[in-house]
């Protein structure tokens, strides 16, 4: 028995020919159209932001951007990879952290380094400095560890 896959459903791609009886002289996806309008309407904005006049020229050249633009674009999306996740991805790509190559901060002094005479003395150790507290004796290290006061040496 054969298994068929859904991939020849995926093949079929959703062109757009034109009205009925008039159909355009070249084949554009459905997400090519899509794509396309609003590219166009940005270019045609940087040409107005630029100072580039409204003329036949102008729109000419809007025209060859945006195809080019939306040529790019359609290149990277299918119906795996839809167009929402490669903005979405090009945008994590974008404001992700980056490595950073050059030093941060500056030369390092200890101009402001306070140097006492004496050794600083732990806080769990300031009581047990002097004599210890209720007149017991000192208890050794190992002592201590265990838990119990007696002397070394038992």
């Amino acid at each position: 028995m054969r298994i068929r896959t859904d991939d020849e459903v995926y093949r079929v791609d959703a062109v757009w020919l034109g009205p009925p009886k008039a159909t355009f002289p070249w084949r554009a996806r459905y997400v090519a159209w899509g794509v396309g309008v609003p590219v166009l309407l940005i270019v045609l904005t940087v040409e107005r932001q630029l100072g580039v006049g409204f003329g036949f020229f102008s729109m000419a050249w809007a025209f060859v951007g945006t195809i080019l633009i939306t040529r790019v674009i359609t290149r990277k999306i299918s119906h795996e990879r839809p167009l929402g996740a490669v903005m979405s991805m090009w945008a994590r790509e974008l404001h992700t952290p980056r490595e950073r190559l050059s030093a941060t901060g500056g030369a390092v002094s200890a101009a402001k380094v306070r140097v006492r005479a004496e050794r600083p003395v732990p806080k769990n150790r300031r009581r047990r400095a002097g004599n210890p507290p209720h007149g017991r004796k000192r208890a050794t290290t190992r002592a201590r560890r265990a838990g119990t006061t007696a002397p070394a040496g038992r």
